[in-house]
């Protein structure tokens, strides 16, 4: 594994650009009109329930809206307690990177496995009942058609990741391609996937901390719809049969792109598009 600043940067010039100018917009029209809860709020649904849907959960984002504002006095019939229960979860762990991340709190083993802790506390069980929330796999892992490696060798190399994207993530600079935070985040995800290194919960995990990194510098956060799963999973896997996370990067960099535009064009047409009524 190489480190996560070292890299040909060049080919992300253009997207880099692009995702700047329209992230003043952002933070222009979308974040600064809107109190700071409410715009909390809304992160927190819209992320939760992309997040979790990518791992299988069927809550929509209405549905993940009606379970944050009543709890569980709202559960569809077609919903199971064990996803509403995924979907509590990821909102005490998103709560928890949003804090540790306005505080600046470093980046190391003790904040990636409490996210993990915090992502997976009422469902692990249900999934591995020997295994414990926030505590590194005892066993070699699978995924789908994904045979991960040598369960003990990953696991040792997670401290080095986490090492150098804190370093990184300390030399971040907005106008420098290599070191721009959508680079380190997205470099981060694609290596952190790599080594897998929790029984449950790697993804959201790894969503969440990629966010974690683009909070503390500054950024929105970058939420990848369900929609773009097979995208994401493609991106993924290059980097284990290609060796490179260009792919990654750029899907990241589309991601927020496409989310910024698309929030930007429903405010403008909510906003503009009313006709003046006449009774």
């Amino acid at each position: 594994m190489c480190a996560v600043v070292n890299y040909k940067d060049h080919m992300y010039s253009e997207s880099i650009a692009q995702y700047e100018q329209l992230r003043g917009k952002y933070q222009e029209k979308i974040i600064a009109p809107m109190k700071q809860q409410e715009y909390f709020d809304y992160s927190e649904i819209l992320f939760s329930a992309h997040s979790c849907a990518i791992e299988g959960n069927s809550f929509s984002v209405n549905d993940t809206r009606e379970l944050k504002e009543k709890g569980l006095g709202m559960i569809p019939r077609d919903k199971s307690l064990l996803e509403a229960f995924e979907i509590l979860d990821h909102f005490c762990a998103f709560e928890y990177m949003m804090q540790q991340a306005a505080a600046g709190t470093a980046l190391d083993e003790k904040l990636l496995k409490e996210i993990n802790r915090l992502c997976t506390l009422h469902t692990l069980n249900y999934h591995a009942a020997d295994a414990v929330p926030g505590e590194y796999t005892t066993c070699d892992m699978a995924a789908g058609d994904t045979l991960f490696g040598n369960h003990q060798e990953l696991i040792a190399r997670v401290p080095e990741l986490l090492r150098s994207t804190e370093k990184a993530l300390q030399e971040a600079d907005s106008t420098v391609t290599n070191r721009h935070p959508m680079v380190i985040a997205a470099r981060f995800h694609g290596f952190y996937e790599y080594l897998h290194p929790f029984r449950d919960g790697n993804g959201r995990t790894g969503r969440l901390v990629s966010n974690y990194i683009l909070q503390r510098a500054g950024h929105p956060l970058v939420v990848i719809p369900k929609e773009c799963k097979e995208e994401y999973i493609t991106a993924l896997r290059q980097i284990r049969q290609e060796g490179t996370d260009e792919h990654l990067v750029h899907f990241f960099l589309d991601c927020a792109i496409q989310g910024m535009q698309q929030a930007l064009k429903q405010k403008a047409t909510n906003t503009h598009s009313f006709r003046t009524f006449i009774f």
